[in-house]
């Protein structure tokens, strides 16, 4: 298969894109995109395939962006990430409680070690339960109200030097609460 993109360096996307990237948030951005398309293209287990959407990780390093898949209902939080056996690396899954409450969590019939990122409603990260154990039953407590659960793979929050306080960026964090 030829690379149809390739020969065509002035084309409209090859534009679209050199006039876009011109800062390291676009660039990071465009690399988390393409990531994803040659890894469905590739026949990967994707596990943010459905409905993928970018979050965006603040540290005092800079940003980093994920594509994770949201868990808005019920039935989609508790399932999560059970039965999948890999996650690829800048992927995960953002489960959306709605609004503000203690949240526990656990791995059951999850058969990978995951980063549990526990975000208050105005993104800041209230707690890392890091490289949790897979397959267990042991409850994973927030430690105080959240808004939403980012499920990475283990050992990004250590990778990316996560901590208390750090933003998460998603149209959900608006420092508002949804109506009971």
């Amino acid at each position: 298969m030829r690379g149809v993109f390739l020969h065509r360096p002035r084309g409209r996307l090859f534009r679209f894109f050199s006039a876009g990237l011109r800062n390291s948030r676009s660039l990071a951005i465009a690399l988390a995109l393409l990531a994803a398309l040659a890894t469905v293209l590739a026949g990967g287990d994707l596990a943010v395939g459905r409905g993928s959407q970018i979050v965006e990780i603040t540290t005092r390093d800079g940003v980093r962006v994920f594509s994770v898949e949201l868990a808005s209902t019920d039935e989609e939080r508790a399932r999560g990430l059970m039965f999948r056996r890999s996650l690829p690396e800048g992927h995960g899954m953002l489960f959306d409680f709605k609004r503000e409450a203690n949240v526990s969590m656990w791995m059951r019939n999850t058969y990978i070690s995951l980063d549990m990122i526990f975000i208050r409603s105005d993104g800041r990260i209230r707690r890392i339960a890091e490289r949790t154990e897979p397959l267990s039953e042991r409850i994973i407590s927030s430690g105080g109200p959240v808004r939403a659960v980012l499920e990475v793979a283990a050992g990004t929050a250590a990778k990316l030097g996560l901590a208390p306080g750090d933003r998460i960026g998603h149209p959900i964090f608006s420092g508002k609460q949804a109506a009971p």
